[in-house]
Parts: structure tokens; C-alpha cells; sequence
């Protein structure tokens, strides 16, 4: 029995089944302080005022935030949520198109889009399918998988499309699964990831109500394999979450961590104030 099994979890389909949502753009930018300190005051409040318009129908819709960061990393960060990769070059082009642009050097950028991992999903799914004898990829496979993902996406759907929360802090980071020598993600059987994965959920979902979390895959779109974003009341929190988490195998064993990047909403009304040092 040992050795069917081993053999039935070996045999299984290696790739999890993931959902896919909102496309996300983040924008850290260093604001040109010196040349907007030899433009008038009149000029200022007519391209803060500019900008804010540029900026407030999608703020109001969740589609974009505004934040002030912290750090010598940027002094203003902007977060997109779209349907799409062309409604994201849109919102940039509509900001390049501001005066504002001219103040603004672009420090770093992510892209991606929001995504579901469905582990615990396909781990019984695909050992349902490996039972029956469906080949992966066969006509068969394929449409059990398409009944599943479809009935995932109606459940999801708000976590596929949410709007940017309101909450006054945000903490982004991207990150990589470990693919070393040593150690490597990609060739742990799929029920070993499966147990790791869910051993992780299980602290985040300690913080319930203290932190929201929006998870997104950047694989082939940028450098990291995933962005993270964090959304708290206050930012301690932040910092109790990460530290518990890296105890986990998971993050011990085979987490890689990018630059973290920590910023304070911006109300965009409030963006010439900002700019105006006060």
C-alpha cells in the first residue's frame, strides 16, 4: 500500500491550478524637490491640481492609491488595479501626460496580476483524475479541470477583483520560491508543497482582521516570481506577521525575499499638500 502510494503521488500532475484577476502596476517615484522649489506657487497648485484630477476618478473607483513612502527607496508610490495590462499602460500614459511627470524620476516599477494559488484544489483533483486512469492534457483532463477552475472563479470572485483597501499603511514586497542547488521548490512532490502551503496559510489567517494581504504572480511579467501586499491600520503588525511567518518550512527552508517597500496613503485631493511640504 506504501508503495502505491508513493508511486500515485509521484504520478501526479506537478503544477497547481491557479486563478487569475485584476492586473497590478506599482510605481515608486523620487519627486524632484529642488525644481519644484523654483516654480511659483501659482504654477505648483496648477499642476497639483492637475494631477489630482488625472488621479481621482480612479482613486475613487479602488483603481488607484496614492502613497507617501518612507526610505530613501522613493517619495511617492502609486498602486493601479485594472482589467487589464493595456488599462494599465492607459493610467501611465494619462500620468505622463501630467505636468507633474516632469518632477517625477522613476525609482522602480512591478508588474503583475492578482492570483489564487489552488493547492489544496488540485492535489484532489488530480489524484481523483490519476485513480480514474485520465491521462494529463487528455480531452477528459481538460474539461474536469475547466468545470473546476469555473466553479472556483464565481466563489473567488472577490478576491480576484477587490478594490485597494482604504487602510492607512501599506507594506510591498516581491518574492521567490528557492530553485538552488540544495534546495528546490519546483521539485518537491505536489502534496509536500500542498502541506507546506497550507502550514503557511494557517499564520496568516491568524492575523484575520489585523492585515489584509493581496497575493500576485509576476512569473514572465517581472523579476520576482510573486508580488506581496500588505494593508494594515498600523504598520507593526507588518513586522509580527513576516517574523512569525519566516518560521514556517516554507519561508524558512524556501522563501526569497526582494526590497520591502512601506508607504502611507495619499489621499490624492490631498496630493498639493504633499508636494507643498505641509
Amino acid at each position: 500500500m506504501a508503495s502505491d502510494t508513493a508511486v500515485q503521488t509521484a504520478d501526479l500532475h506537478a503544477v497547481p491550478l491557479t486563478l487569475e484577476g485584476l492586473s497590478v502596476l506599482h510605481q515608486m517615484f523620487r519627486f524632484r524637490w529642488p525644481e519644484w522649489r523654483k516654480l511659483t506657487p501659482s504654477r505648483q497648485q496648477e499642476i497639483a491640481r492637475e494631477a489630482s484630477a488625472a488621479l481621482a476618478g480612479s482613486e475613487e473607483g479602488g483603481q488607484t492609491a496614492a502613497y507617501s513612502m518612507l526610505g530613501h527607496k522613493g517619495d511617492l508610490m502609486l498602486v493601479h488595479f485594472r482589467d487589464s495590462f493595456d488599462e494599465l499602460n492607459a493610467a501611465e500614459l494619462k500620468l505622463n501626460r501630467t505636468a507633474l511627470q516632469e518632477y517625477l524620476e522613476p525609482m522602480h516599477s512591478y508588474l503583475s496580476v492578482i492570483e489564487l494559488g489552488l493547492y489544496d484544489s488540485s492535489v484532489k483533483l488530480f489524484r481523483q483524475l490519476t485513480e480514474r486512469g485520465v491521462a494529463p492534457f487528455s480531452e477528459e483532463w481538460n474539461k474536469e479541470i475547466e468545470q473546476t477552475m469555473e466553479r472556483q472563479r464565481q466563489a473567488m470572485k472577490p478576491r480576484l477583483y477587490p478594490k485597494i483597501p482604504d487602510s492607512r499603511y501599506l507594506c510591498f514586497y516581491p518574492m521567490n520560491r528557492t530553485r538552488g542547488e540544495q534546495k528546490n521548490w519546483y521539485m518537491l512532490p505536489i502534496e509536500e508543497r500542498q502541506r507546506q502551503m497550507e502550514e503557511h496559510g494557517m499564520v496568516g489567517r491568524r492575523y484575520a482582521g489585523k492585515v489584509q494581504q493581496i497575493i500576485t504572480g509576476s512569473v514572465g511579467f517581472d523579476d520576482w516570481e510573486w508580488g506581496v501586499d500588505l494593508f494594515a491600520p498600523e504598520p507593526l503588525v507588518f513586522k509580527k506577521l513576516i517574523y512569525e511567518m519566516r518560521f514556517d518550512q516554507v519561508s524558512a527552508e524556501y522563501a526569497q525575499f526582494g526590497e520591502f517597500f512601506i508607504g502611507l496613503r495619499l489621499p490624492v485631493a490631498e496630493l498639493g499638500k504633499w508636494m507643498a511640504g505641509s
